[in-house]
């Protein structure tokens, strides 16, 4: 059964972070009165990526990108969907450190790759990083003080019985806050420093090709998705519909009908996403970084307290 789990859950990582890719370049596209390419051409990108020569900067440039793609893959077994998940304890703290993974991958292949523009980006990645980090650990320590555990299972449990997180007055300063840094962490407008083609190409993806851009690219998937999943676990009650799913949720139909449930709040938060980064304009790292330590940090420092206080 946990090998089970572990494949399902990849698989649907996997699948849904495609399709999120897909549903995010639809939706812009028809912002901008454009028709825009169809859902699965992430998919058919990374295909075709495969099919092309890349060309490789040595061991630590093929490890990065490698340590970073293993990262995502490990991340979304923290994440419970419906009754599926590997990690019954130690959820959130896991978390914490495994989203680092993400940056410092990228960081050892811009350095092997030499290249200036990625230099740029890395930096920028670690700067933009740094400034979410610190509002999103106190968010995640407000969740673990507001329901007395680190396990992320048990949190979404205890929403079935209680009601969600983001409808609760205790939280929901902490859930507005996880919103403000939503944009920053998943790297769109106006938080989009990284990759900013306009200034220095792809940033940390401007020597990939081939292979090595397919790997990003599915690293990339994976990260949306679990950085989506991650708030409706926490503030969204996972796969519970108000408590009605609880009844039928150890059945196969039980778990089908959670596990959509749960991937239509991915959606309609990404589509919530996709609003914002059609509006705003980019920010410069240094407004971004403002911005991060200004408004989301003082929410999420606020909700802090209100929990500390009440619990």
């Amino acid at each position: 059964m946990y090998f089970l789990h572990l494949f399902i859950l990849a698989l649907l990582a996997l699948f849904s972070g495609i399709i999120l890719v897909g549903i995010s370049r639809k939706i812009s596209a028809r912002i901008h009165w454009r028709y825009g390419p169809p859902l699965l051409q992430p998919l058919i990108d990374v295909i075709k990526l495969f099919s092309q020569n890349s060309i490789s900067h040595g061991f630590f440039f093929d490890f990065g990108i490698i340590l970073t793609l293993v990262g995502s893959f490990i991340l979304i077994f923290f994440i419970p969907v419906s009754n599926l998940y590997v990690m019954n304890s130690g959820g959130l703290i896991a978390v914490i450190y495994i989203m680092l993974l993400s940056p410092f991958g990228l960081a050892i292949s811009a350095a092997a790759g030499a290249n200036p523009n990625a230099s740029i980006g890395i930096t920028r990645k670690f700067l933009l990083s740094f400034a979410y980090e610190i509002p999103l650990l106190l968010i995640l320590l407000s969740v673990m003080t507001h329901y007395n555990t680190i396990s992320l299972v048990k949190i979404v449990d205890m929403q079935v019985d209680s009601g969600w997180s983001f409808g609760s007055g205790t939280l929901i300063l902490s859930g507005i806050s996880y919103l403000l840094i939503l944009p920053a962490i998943l790297g769109i407008r106006p938080f989009e420093v990284v990759n900013a083609s306009q200034e220095i190409s792809s940033g940390p993806l401007t020597e990939f090709g081939g292979k090595h851009l397919a790997f990003a690219s599915i690293q990339h998937s994976l990260h949306t998705y679990a950085v989506l999943a991650l708030f409706v676990d926490l503030f969204l009650g996972g796969s519970s519909l108000f408590g009605l799913l609880k009844p039928i949720s150890s059945t196969i139909w039980g778990s089908l009908i959670g596990i959509l449930v749960f991937l239509v709040k991915v959606a309609v938060l990404m589509i919530f996403c996709l609003f914002i980064n059609a509006v705003f304009p980019r920010y410069r790292i240094d407004q971004a970084m403002k911005y991060i330590w200004k408004w989301p940090l003082l929410t999420a420092f606020v909700g802090l307290l209100i929990v500390s206080l009440l619990n």
